[in-house]
């Protein structure tokens, strides 16, 4: 690929035609960029950038973008999908950095990505590792830097921890990155039809804490903080142990999915029977619909994903609440009988059912019609005779 080659460190004749900036985007003309952000030049975390990158500063991004030899407006691109802000032609660009655009460029040259694929998997890495690497430094390095000893500055602590730590982190990083693809990978190519690799059929569940608009109000922010904490700890660990997935958290609530509904229903009732045995936690509430679904960067969307939503919005305190497609899922794995006649017709089969369906009153809901609710609950263990 050709580089515009800048008529100053400011300005180019780019893309857009003669004075567009360099680095921005023309295909986003309406974003204004702020072109003077300039790196730090504190000399500590100057030192901490080069441990962790492993390479000093070396380019401006013009001189990056030619050494790795992609045009200007994919180099900015590339770069901003991974979440980093423009540094108009600062020199703090690293041999790492021109690696990473001639890796991504390369992968499109080779036609194993489209263009906009590449800036996708720019996006959703930068995205995903941001926010790692965010809370790496607020909950873990932050508390282990604290001065071990009376008169040591943050200062001297920093650095020479960082240097132990990068290497452990970044193996286990790497390991975990390679057990979710793995998994991941596994789960797609077990999809028998190739339209549901993309658009496929899932359980999806919403969680939601009741009253924590009253929380906030009455709670300090360190107890807020906690209470949000130990919500999202437990409810990752309830997920990935029953064999769901959690998608995303949103402090008061978790959005979850499993490829099965019975799954779906188990982490539901175990989610509300841990919440309850603990006496610091709000009542919970919990919503799923099960249907064709949308996956985009590990996100998931669609009218399943709002429906289960608007069905968490109108459940009952400690309850769940299930749409029809969901209730006929269940029904069809044997995991919950339609009715209780149904369930007295099987009561001498030696096959028990788990959950029990109960059908609410239909009402209207926001954006989706008329829906019909199910409660759902945990079947009791059938006592033998």
């Amino acid at each position: 690929m050709t580089v515009d080659d800048p008529t100053s460190s400011a300005s180019a004749p780019g893309p857009g035609g003669p004075g567009t900036p360099i680095g921005r985007d023309q295909h986003h003309p309406h974003h204004e960029v702020d072109h003077t952000a300039q790196p730090t030049a504190d000399p500590l975390a100057i030192r901490l950038e080069q441990l962790i990158l492993g390479a000093e500063r070396r380019y401006t991004p013009f001189q990056a973008a030619r050494s790795a030899g992609v045009s200007m407006e994919l180099a900015s691109r590339f770069w901003r999908a991974m979440g980093f802000a423009d540094i108009g032609q600062a020199k703090a660009l690293t041999e790492a950095d021109v690696l990473a655009l001639r890796r991504l460029a390369g992968l499109v040259e080779a036609g194993l990505l489209s263009e906009p694929m590449a800036v996708q998997v720019a996006r959703s890495t930068g995205q995903t590792t941001a926010r790692l690497a965010e809370w790496q430094i607020d909950s873990f390095l932050e508390g282990l830097t604290e001065p071990p000893e009376p008169g040591m500055t943050r200062t001297e602590v920093t650095y020479p921890l960082v240097e132990l730590l990068l290497p452990e982190l970044e193996e286990f990083l790497v390991y975990v990155w390679r057990r979710q693809l793995a998994a991941a990978t596994g789960r797609v190519v077990q999809v028998a039809d190739d339209d549901e690799m993309v658009d496929r059929r899932l359980a999806v569940g919403f969680a939601d804490l009741v009253g924590f608009t009253r929380l906030t109000r009455r709670l300090e922010e360190e107890e807020l903080g906690e209470l949000v904490e130990s919500f999202e700890t437990t409810s990752a660990d309830l997920v990935a142990a029953h064999g769901g997935r959690l998608i995303k958290t949103l402090g008061d609530e978790v959005l979850y999915c499993a490829d099965d509904a019975a799954t779906a229903a188990e982490i539901a009732l175990r989610l509300i029977e841990t919440m309850e045995a603990d006496p610091q936690m709000p009542e919970l509430r919990v919503g799923i619909a099960f249907g064709t679904v949308t996956t985009r960067m590990g996100d998931v969307f669609g009218t399943t994903v709002n429906l289960a939503s608007r069905l968490t919005s109108i459940a009952p305190k400690d309850a769940v609440l299930v749409d029809g497609a969901m209730a006929q899922e269940l029904a069809r794995s044997g995991a919950a009988p339609v009715s209780e006649k149904e369930a007295e017709a099987a009561a001498d089969e030696s096959a028990a059912y788990r959950f029990a369906l109960q059908p609410m009153w239909q009402r209207p809901v926001r954006g989706l019609g008329v829906v019909e609710p199910w409660s759902l609950t945990r079947r009791p263990p059938k006592i033998p005779r």
